[in-house]
């Protein structure tokens, strides 16, 4: 932190680590349906095809709710907004584990969708409003922290709990454990008011539009998570059914994975902010940092498709830490960009747009899988789509400084 109250309050700390650990249960959420596809699929006999679908249906909701979610944590308070989506989403994975159609199965994931799709523009709001510049890099780090280790708690233990006690259980015991987050968080974080005047009177969508820079960072995010949804949705699959991997050793590597990924963003997020202190500017280190992971992550990525087993789990941990690398400084370019006037919008359309990709990535996987029989092309595909985000981090996001907006 940038100064002393902030470096040492207790109530900017608490809210920090609140935050990551929603982040941590918010992925362990949407990830788990992919360590329990092929329990899944053997039981509701679906097709690899079906299984896309329904892995890829979460992000139809989350990407169109996105928008409206950031509009209501720009001008309701955030603390507020964040509790109801966070019932909604965890209620959701509860309700999970009781369904045994494939129509139901695909409603609850898009309930999940709207619930979760307030996270990411209140984590915006919340930052911007108790973490200053200079220590956002490091609190933005955690957030993916929590990423990482959501999967990882989940591929290790879910993969583990799943093969011992089935998958339904997991499902509804995580969905109401997960509940007691709400208790700390109405204690420890304070309202912000019902509505925020500056940025009622702000400007809107329109000129939000019109900015080159939040193109660009929709290009890297869709970049970025691409990788991480087809790790997300797919990597179990690929480890059991190509590699032959058993679930138990499965679970192993995708949670070590997940760990790679969470260590290198806490890392590279310290580091960005060490390096800014020390007088780097934001958009030399925060636009390096995020470009050169992006596109680190998916060509080793594409490696591990073509090398032994052996150094193709080599390779998969160093992809996974290269998409931690990425994932500490997403967010941070974004909030330094939309300042407080345009955060939650910001934060909503690009998380929108960036998060097709976890529409298109399930799906356009299942089906390259089912057309060619391998995972081969759709490792190609991943890779090249990594590439173009790293691009877009470099020449497209404009200089990272706020935006002078227009009233």
């Amino acid at each position: 932190m940038d100064n002393e109250s902030s470096r040492t309050s207790p109530a900017t700390k608490r809210v920090v680590v609140l935050l990551a650990l929603a982040a941590l249960i918010n992925y362990i959420d949407r990830g788990n349906l992919s360590i329990a596809a092929s329990l899944l699929k053997d039981e509701l006999n679906l097709s690899a095809s079906q299984l896309g679908v329904l892995l890829s249906s979460f992000f139809w909701t989350y990407s169109l709710f996105l928008p409206v979610s950031g509009w209501l944590a720009d001008r309701f308070d955030a603390k507020w907004v964040m509790a109801v989506g966070f019932f909604i989403w965890s209620g959701a994975t509860a309700v999970t584990g009781g369904l045994h159609a494939f129509s139901a199965l695909l409603a609850a994931r898009l309930m999940l969708g709207i619930g979760e799709s307030a996270a990411y523009p209140c984590y915006a709001r919340t930052l911007l409003r108790h973490v200053p510049e200079v220590g956002r890099g490091f609190a933005n780090a955690l957030i993916a922290a929590g990423v990482g280790c959501g999967p990882a708690l989940g591929t290790f233990f879910g993969g583990t709990l799943m093969a011992r006690y089935g998958w339904r259980p997991f499902f509804i015991v995580l969905g109401v454990i997960s509940m007691a987050w709400l208790i700390p968080w109405f204690q420890w974080v304070p309202r912000s008011g019902t509505i925020s005047h500056v940025e009622k009177g702000g400007p809107g969508f329109l000129e939000l539009l019109k900015e080159r820079s939040m193109w660009g960072t929709c290009g890297g995010l869709f970049g970025a998570n691409y990788v991480l949804y087809f790790e997300i949705t797919w990597l179990p699959y690929y480890l059991e059914r190509e590699r032959h991997f058993s679930m138990g050793t499965m679970a192993k590597i995708g949670g070590v994975g997940y760990l790679c990924y969470s260590a290198a963003a806490v890392v590279f997020g310290w580091v960005s902010d060490r390096w800014i202190a020390a007088g780097g500017t934001p958009t030399l280190v925060r636009k390096t940092i995020a470009g050169v992971g992006a596109g680190g992550a998916g060509l080793l990525l594409l490696g591990c498709a073509l090398a032994g087993p052996t150094i193709s789990v080599i390779l998969l941990l160093l992809a996974f830490a290269a998409g931690g690398m990425c994932g500490s400084n997403i967010w941070a370019i974004t909030q330094t960009l939309a300042g407080s006037k345009m955060a939650g919008r910001w934060t909503g359309l690009q998380n929108f747009l960036g998060n097709l990709a976890g529409i298109i990535a399930p799906a356009v996987t299942g089906f390259v899988v089912d057309y060619t029989g391998h995972f081969f092309v759709a490792f190609v595909i991943m890779a090249v789509v990594a590439m173009l985000a790293a691009l877009s981090y470099f020449f497209v996001i404009g200089p990272v400084k706020e935006i002078a907006w227009e009233a």
